[in-house]
């Protein structure tokens, strides 16, 4: 029984938060329309402020619009009466949360906010707040109630306010035509960064390290390369050094189950004549997909008139992060 009871809580929370968010549909209204116009013609950034839990989900909208082509910073509501309004500048925007609307650390700095010249979105469930007051748009947040069984803790609230402040740094990023060479400039670190950023030149096997031989060359030829460069493969070339094939560990199996094995074949004979090539500026985790899709471990790198430039393996790009 006591399991069964953790369960139904845990349900419980997630229905009521996923009813939070329907709920707030019919509140992308022409208000939220206003907002997203009023960042778009501001030369400034998104100022997000807050307290409390209020401020840690204005944190993470700060970090959304930022990554995502629109300047933001975010300010303490409470540090912003001890002098960081100093931050704030004309040409800027502040997104202001509270879903009372009524927080007294946030309310004591909005008077100054509006010296400033600052035009201010708020985001609160009281429409009839001293914070929707001072604002001039209002993204209602209102929930019919919290997940909280005693209704104290924010849990949908802040659900709704993470959910607003999401459906508008998205708006802001399709009127923009924000693309995600743009976005990997912004995340430049870690796996995200250099599956947006890695293209297959920058892994690639270059010169000498390129397994190439003629198509009149014969099988053994093909094993001592492939067994020298060790990338399981070998490209197979005509006069006018264009790439017409290629020779791998695989094709290698499947002569020998044929009883096809002889040194002195010819790899011509025995070669694939549809090598798969990919253009080095592909983005390597593209050329991960080619290689997975096709069940191979390898690409020749290739111009357009399949002249080799070199071979990406797929553990070239594993040990760089791309998956």
């Amino acid at each position: 029984m006591v399991d069964k009871n953790i369960l139904k809580s845990g349900v419980d929370t997630l229905k009521i938060e996923a009813d939070t968010i329907i709920g707030l549909i019919p509140k992308i209204n022409k208000n939220f329309v206003k907002a997203v116009k009023l960042i778009l013609k501001s030369k400034g950034r998104v100022v997000v402020t807050g307290i409390g839990k209020s401020a840690a989900i204005g944190r993470k909208i700060t970090a959304t619009l930022a990554s995502t082509g629109t300047p933001a910073l975010f300010i303490h509501a409470t540090e912003g009466g001890h002098g960081d309004l100093g931050m704030i500048m004309q040409e800027d925007v502040v997104l202001a949360i509270s879903y009372s609307g009524e927080t007294e650390e946030l309310n004591n700095i909005l008077p100054a906010i509006k010296r400033i010249g600052v035009s201010m979105i708020s985001m609160t469930g009281n429409l009839k707040s001293t914070l929707a007051k001072y604002s001039d748009v209002v993204l209602n947040i209102k929930i019919k109630k919290e997940a909280c069984p005693m209704g104290l803790a924010p849990t949908s609230s802040t659900t709704a306010t993470l959910v607003m402040g999401d459906a508008l740094a998205v708006a802001l990023i399709n009127e923009k035509k924000f693309s995600s060479k743009e976005f990997a400039l912004y995340h430049p670190a870690g796996s995200l960064g250099r599956m947006l950023l890695l293209t297959v030149n920058d892994v690639m096997h270059k010169g000498k390290e390129i397994p190439a031989i003629s198509e009149n060359a014969d099988l053994k030829t093909a094993l001592l390369e492939i067994t020298s460069k060790m990338l399981g493969v070998t490209a197979i070339i005509n006069d006018k050094k264009k790439l017409v094939g290629v020779f791998t560990d695989g094709d290698l199996r499947r002569i020998i189950t044929q009883n096809k094995f002889s040194l002195d074949l010819k790899i011509s004979k025995v070669m694939s004549k549809k090598p798969k090539m990919i253009d080095k500026d592909k983005l390597a985790a593209e050329a991960i997909y080619i290689m997975n899709k096709l069940k191979i471990t390898s690409l020749f790198v290739t111009d357009k008139t399949k002249n080799i430039l070199g071979i990406v393996h797929m553990h070239d790009i594993l040990i760089n992060g791309v998956k």
